[in-house]
């Protein structure tokens, strides 16, 4: 491990109710482990409330739309920034679901239901294919076990519960 800052190899040095945590001896700092942040939208389109599913290019199994935090960026910059840029799509309005740490790609998902307005789709570079669809139709769609799948789950019966 080296430190993000200046490059220095870390040690491990007792932290009082952290344990062990990487030290960068120039620095003199404590370095935590850094990992990105993305946000994870189901989104639904606001005239009939179908949900939003995505199959990436050179990818089988469809998904949610997602997309990587940049610096200084909020989750709710992301949430419009990276909804225009893979669909053309405005975010209107978009509630917190929750979160869910993401093993597969070491990163931290911050869900929300999205609430986008009616138009048209753009795929651009990112996207092959979209599909609007019933919750059930979602449902059986996303892979199962998957984030993207706890997601859904929870923002459907908010849905349900919204009725």
């Amino acid at each position: 491990m080296f430190c993000r800052d200046c490059g220095n190899k870390l040690s491990l040095k007792f932290l009082e109710a952290e344990g062990l945590v990487p030290w960068c001896e120039n620095c003199g700092k404590f370095k935590f482990p850094f990992f990105p942040v993305a946000v994870c939208m189901v989104v639904e389109r606001r005239s009939d409330h179908k949900i939003l599913l995505a199959r990436h290019n050179g990818e089988d199994e469809f998904k949610l739309v997602a997309g990587y935090v940049k610096k200084g960026e909020s989750a709710e910059k992301t949430i419009a920034r990276e909804l225009k840029e893979e669909t053309r799509l405005t975010a209107i309005r978009w509630k917190y679901l929750g979160s869910r740490y993401h093993d597969a790609k070491n990163v931290l998902l911050l869900g929300y239901l999205v609430t986008a307005e009616v138009g048209e789709i753009v795929l651009g570079e990112e996207l092959a294919e979209t599909r609007w669809c019933t919750p059930e139709e979602a449902k059986a769609l996303i892979l199962k076990g998957s984030s993207a799948e706890n997601f859904l789950g929870v923002a459907i019966q908010e849905l349900k519960r919204k009725k």
